[in-house]
């Protein structure tokens, strides 16, 4: 913290991934003033070559191949067995792998929403690539053959939404904490937000209409939440913003981008 302290109201950090020790001391900083702007961080666009100074990793051509398969997974919970399945390395090598991968902002890991008064929770966290455009790069498809395939679709427009909230979080003057719910029922909630003791959730549908069967996981969260829950929001492929009762509304995915 003493070097980030030490900075300019207004600093630009070139070559960030060569001195990862900083992180954690801009992550603290910024936590204390969340004033937008004040750190520009750059750095090379050499993925391998950045891995390389943060780490002496020796299969460096496993990495393009790992990247492509966690885009293949993203918004799906994280399995380190699927990922290193096509390797002849170990699961504690591809998780440190995805660790690194972490560390330079390529993916994420979105951890599971937990209560002390339910017990059937999946504590599994789910996987996120930071870019879908990327994601899609790294798939090879376009926006004409992504339609066809529509569970694909479905990943990467939760990623979309996922990252859109969170970029919008940046802005708010309170803490907002990112989890997803899933129970051991299969009955999950794709985003949850918590601010202070409220909490909402959030559930992205590609449909163009909505029932009172797409709220199934955000009325068991609302239920188990009490008081606590402040809305649940389905996201879907149509125009208007509908209310379902309870706190419960659908929201057209132009939405976000309004």
């Amino acid at each position: 913290m003493g070097f980030v302290q030490t900075l300019p109201e207004r600093t630009i950090l070139d070559e960030i991934q060569r001195a990862p020790e900083l992180f954690t001391s801009i992550k603290a900083n910024v936590d204390q003033n969340r004033q937008p702007g004040r750190f520009i961080l750059t750095g090379s666009a050499m993925i391998q070559r950045d891995i390389q100074d943060i780490a002496n990793i020796r299969n460096l051509d496993s990495l393009p191949i790992l990247l492509s398969l966690a885009a293949s997974q993203t918004a799906r919970l994280f399995n380190a067995t699927d990922l290193a399945s096509p390797f002849a390395i170990s699961r504690p090598t591809i998780r440190e792998y995805l660790v690194l991968l972490e560390q330079i902002f390529l993916i994420e890991q979105l951890q599971p929403w937990h209560s002390n008064r339910l017990s059937r929770l999946i504590k599994t966290p789910k996987l996120h690539l930071t870019d879908t455009g990327l994601a899609c790069s790294l798939l090879g498809i376009n926006s004409r053959n992504l339609w066809q395939d529509k569970a694909l679709l479905g990943q990467l427009l939760e990623t979309f939404v996922y990252q859109e909230l969170r970029k919008h979080a940046d802005w708010h003057e309170e803490d907002l904490r990112f989890y997803h719910y899933r129970d051991k029922d299969k009955v999950e909630v794709d985003i949850i937000i918590e601010q202070g003791r409220q909490i909402a959730g959030i559930e992205i549908k590609t449909a163009a209409t909505i029932t009172q069967s797409d709220f199934k996981g955000l009325k068991k969260l609302r239920e188990n939440c009490g008081k606590q829950f402040a809305a649940g929001v389905v996201f879907y492929d149509g125009k208007d913003i509908l209310p379902f009762g309870g706190n419960l509304y659908a929201v057209p995915l132009s939405a976000q981008t309004e």
